[in-house]
């Protein structure tokens, strides 16, 4: 082994070789250690505890001679055997068990602890011997398992509780030897796996196994060879190990396993932490070796005198001289050891060393990162990677990536990124580093790989839109396309096939492929371009979308459910912003197709915004490559079209006239259709209408919707700005016909435009004289004082009107004057005779009854109304005369109502507004007493009547209303 190489891995501790206490007076026989201290028994029979510092605890007489002993791990127990001169004669040597808990004082320098348990080793069935190993196994506690090895080749094995002597003894005995002085045991190991307990049994001749669940156990013999005492040792991993002069040998259950030729009688053998600990004896002196048998290295080596015992506690190697000195050595720390190895730039043992001894994975990552950049200083760049590679995870990306973004170490950057991407730890930058290495190297082949490859839950081991967005910048279009597909980045692949390879109907395709939420999402996204390239296409899309076409016919539920559950026209009308010939197609097809759409109020408004407006930008309308110039290619009749003559905008004009008619032909029918007339609101908005009429000069429809909205002084207007008189005078006799529900008050209006108008309209006025003579709308005054502002008509224009106006109200007077007469004979008469009832005397001369016909006699009752009565034929009414009764009560009747109808102000003015003749209505009020004519002013009800009239100008403020 002098190829093997050696460090100072371990150091001495207590300040070097320190002398056993001289409270340890015997001779040292045994020592154990566990529990925090060091056992040591002596030939005196004393077990004396040292403490870390090698320091005497206590000590107590536990035989008279003390053979051997073991501190136990799991229970703070000691187990001894020794000579004890207070047992018989006859068996000298027992086992004791002391509890170490218990101790009891027996004097100021000495505790004895409680002896729990005497056991006889040697009984008939089991003679004495001489003893030469021994072992105990602490299985469930208290079960103890004591192996006791004899010079014969017999093994003695106890069993059980001792503490309460429930115990079975058996014995083992290794395969017969020729040789008595080669059968001893020098040597004992148990092996737990699992449920298996086995012993290991050495003697100078050979190695065997015992099983012991197996009773009776016999042994399996492993090596022909065996070992000499304490040459015999076990691993951590339950393996045995015997050191022999040519080779420590390990052996396992099966039989001998590796072995490692250290040369040298081998006095003690040892293991601690994974090392093997040796003292190799030659002719000069003796060697301490520690070996570190998985990194083929000595740990550590020293000289040592005469070695007596070995022992491990604390994390150090205790070793005690015969001349009762003590030597300690501890393991440096890890990152003393490793700061050695980088000084000999040994890295490769120093990543071995952490490895093996089970460091984190931190520490690990800091040695490979140093011998990453001793490698890379040394300009060996792919096993600087190599080194690189295994930090990831721990160390941050960005410090090997900036080593190697020098274009000749692009092969090397390119394989760290792999495995980064690998392992799930790429960032998008890294992503990003990658894709680009792939490019400038042109390796379409890992690119491809790298882009198709998946983990084990079908998800990529990169972020999607970095890859998309490189390859595309790249005019990797496919790739990036694949990725996009892949992920369901539909927006990304949409934009690649439409922006970058304008592979417009493909686009389509996919489109149509998707479910319809996201075809609108898209859809909205992209449509611009799609409505620019391939409008008819895109329309029929969108019209998929929208209504009950393909897959989401087959949908179940209510029609008006059904439709709130499809997207809405209205969602998609910004992608038309640049094509409204487009949008207007749509939406025509949408409306033809589907009647009661939510949506419809706004689709009509949009539609209506469409056909009315004048600047429409047409398809038979390009742009022209020279300066953008405008040009239309038109064609006359007889004549050629000039490419820049009059002939062209004249065409491009009369195409754009005859387009612009057509739609507000189309509009016309809009606002008809979307009005029915059982509906009292249109399914547009009105004023939006309205004012898109106004603004676009479109007469017929907004004379359409004043009529519809019983606006009819706004019709009339509309007529009076055109100047269309004949189309004024059909419009009032229209609309001004009270008897079907027209606005009498038209003709007014139209009498005022024309006594306004400026010119010579006497055609047009002697018409209008003869609706407001025919439905007696306006007095003659107001008349003459309305035509008498328009100084181009003469009298001759009124004079027939004012002379039957004339004789009409001639014949009036004169049927008033009569009425007047007979009313004033009719009163006279009538206070004549309520002056001869308040002055005479009135006799009443009937001798029949009224009631009954039959001669009057007494008791009678006779009634101012000259009507005479029986009392009998009158019964209990005898206050009122029963045939004039029932008249009086019908004028009392007349005149409670009118008097409740004086209060009535509504009823009042819708009668005076309803009647022809206004003053009439309120002469009649006066005369039935219901407008009292005593008050001093105006009542509420005159003062309203007033201001009704002046603002309806029936009667002009200046003239007087029946001295009210």
């Amino acid at each position: 082994m002098y190829q093997w190489r050696k460090f100072e891995f371990f150091e001495e501790k207590l300040a070097g070789k320190c002398a056993i206490p001289e409270e340890v007076s015997g001779k040292i026989e045994c020592c154990s250690s566990g529990r925090g201290k060091v056992v040591i028994g002596c030939d005196d029979g004393s077990v004396s505890f040292l403490d870390r510092s090698l320091h005497f605890s206590y000590g107590f007489q536990a035989h008279s001679s003390v053979l051997f002993l073991q501190q136990l791990k799991q229970r703070n127990f000691l187990v001894t055997i020794g000579d004890d001169e207070q047992i018989s004669s006859q068996q000298s040597r027992c086992l004791k068990v002391f509890d170490l808990d218990r101790i009891q004082p027996e004097g100021t320098s000495s505790m004895s602890p409680d002896c729990i348990g005497i056991l006889r080793i040697f009984t008939n069935q089991f003679p004495e011997a001489k003893i030469t190993s021994f072992l105990v196994l602490e299985e469930a506690p208290p079960i103890l398992l004591i192996a006791i090895g004899l010079d014969n080749g017999y093994i003695y094995c106890i069993k059980g509780d001792i503490a309460r002597e429930r115990i079975t003894r058996f014995k083992l005995q290794v395969n017969n030897v020729s040789d008595k002085s080669q059968s001893a045991i020098t040597g004992l190991g148990f092996r737990v796996d699992g449920q298996a307990l086995q012993l290991f049994a050495v003697t100078p001749s050979s190695v065997s196994l015992f099983v012991l669940q197996n009773q009776p156990s016999r042994g399996q013999t492993l090596d022909q060879i065996g070992g000499n005492v304490n040459s015999v040792a076990m691993s951590d991993r339950g393996e045995l190990i015997i050191g022999r002069p040519e080779a420590v040998y390990f052996y396992e259950v099966d039989g001998r396993g590796p072995c490692w030729a250290f040369e040298g009688e081998k006095k003690f053998l040892g293991w601690f932490r994974g090392y093997l600990l040796c003292i190799i004896e030659d002719q000069r002196s003796g060697n301490h070796n520690i070996y570190d048998l998985k990194n083929h290295l000595i740990a550590h080596s020293l000289v040592v005198k005469e070695v007596s015992h070995l022992l491990c506690e604390w994390g150090n190697i205790i070793l005690i001289m015969a001349d009762k000195s003590a030597l300690c050595i501890g393991e440096k720390d890890m990152e003393s050891k490793l700061d050695m190895l980088f000084k000999k730039n040994l890295y490769t043992v120093a990543i071995n060393l952490v490895q093996s001894q089970q460091a984190d994975a931190a520490a690990t990552a800091e040695v490979l990162r140093k011998y990453g950049d001793h490698l890379y200083s040394k300009q060996d760049y792919d096993e600087a990677m190599a080194q690189y590679i295994h930090t990831i995870g721990h160390l941050e990306p960005s410090y090997v990536i900036q080593k190697f973004l020098d274009a000749q170490r692009i092969y090397n950057l390119t394989n760290y990124l792999e495995k980064l991407h690998e392992k799930g730890l790429a960032s998008k930058d890294h992503t990003t580093l990658l894709l680009n290495c792939y490019t400038k190297l042109k390796d379409v082949d890992k690119l491809n790989v790298f882009i198709k490859s998946e983990d084990g839950f079908g998800e990529h081991k990169f972020d999607v839109e970095t890859a998309i967005r490189v390859c595309r910048a790249t005019n990797y279009h496919e790739h990036a396309m694949y990725v996009a597909k892949k992920a369901g980045k539909h927006e990304w692949y949409l934009k690649i096939l439409l922006e970058d390879l304008g592979r417009y109907e493909e686009a389509l395709q996919y489109i149509s492929s998707l479910e319809p939420s996201q075809s609108g999402v898209t859809v909205k996204e992209y449509g611009k371009i799609l409505i620019e390239h391939k409008p008819v296409e895109t329309i029929e899309i969108l019209m998929r979308l929208c209504t009950e076409d393909g897959e989401s016919a087959k949908r179940v539920g209510a029609n008006g459910a059904f439709l709130t559950m499809l997207p809405s026209p209205v969602d998609f009308l910004n992608i038309f912003i640049h094509h409204l010939q487009s949008l207007m197609v749509f939406l025509e097809k949408y409306t033809n197709k589907v009647e009661d759409s939510p949506a419809q109020v706004e689709i009509h408004n949009t539609l209506l915004e469409l056909y009315l407006s004048n600047d429409l930008n047409f398809p038979l309308m390009s742009q022209a490559s020279n300066g953008g110039e405008i040009s239309v290619r038109a064609t006359r009749p007889g004549a050629g079209a000039m490419s820049n003559g009059k002939f062209v905008a004249d065409g491009k004009d009369l195409t754009q006239e005859m387009d612009r008619m057509e739609r507000q032909e189309k509009g016309l029918r809009l606002l008809k259709s979307a009005w029915p007339s059982e509906l009292e609101h249109p399914l547009y908005d009105v004023d939006l209408a309205i004012i898109l009429c106004e603004m676009n000069d479109f007469k017929e429809g907004l004379l359409y919707i004043y009529e519809k909205m019983k606006l009819y002084k706004e019709v009339i207007s509309c007529y009076m700005q055109a100047h269309d008189h004949e189309g004024l005078i059909s419009c009032c006799k229209r609309l001004g016909d009270s008897g079907k529900g027209g606005d009498p008050t038209l003709w007014a209006d139209l009498l005022k435009y024309f006594g306004e108008l400026g010119e010579d309209c006497s055609k047009e006025v002697k018409e209008v004289l003869t609706y407001i003579e025919r439905d007696d709308i306006l007095p003659p005054i107001i008349v003459l004082q309305t035509l008498s502002k328009n100084p181009c008509l003469t009298l001759s224009v009124i004079k027939d009107y004012i002379a039957r106006k004339l004789e009409q109200e001639s014949k009036l007077i004169e049927e008033d004057r009569r009425s007047i007469e007979k009313y004033q004979e009719a009163t006279l008469t009538m206070r004549k005779e309520i002056q001869d009832l308040r002055t005479n005397a009135r006799i009443f001369q009937l001798s029949k009854c009224t009631a009954c016909t039959f001669t009057l006699d007494l008791p009678a009752v006779h009634f101012m109304c000259i009507h005479s009565f029986h009392q009998r034929c009158l019964g209990d009414n005898e206050k009122e005369c029963p045939v004039c009764a029932p008249e009086y009560r019908s004028v009392l009747e007349l005149k409670t109502s009118l008097e409740q109808n004086s209060k009535d102000q509504d009823r009042f003015f819708q009668q005076v507004k309803s009647s022809k003749d206004g003053f009439s209505v309120i002469a009649e009020y006066f005369g039935k007493g219901v407008i009292s004519k005593t008050s001093n002013g105006p009542t509420d009800c005159q003062t309203l009547l007033m201001w009704n009239y002046y603002e309806d100008e029936t009667i002009p403020p200046e003239q007087p209303v029946l001295g009210l």
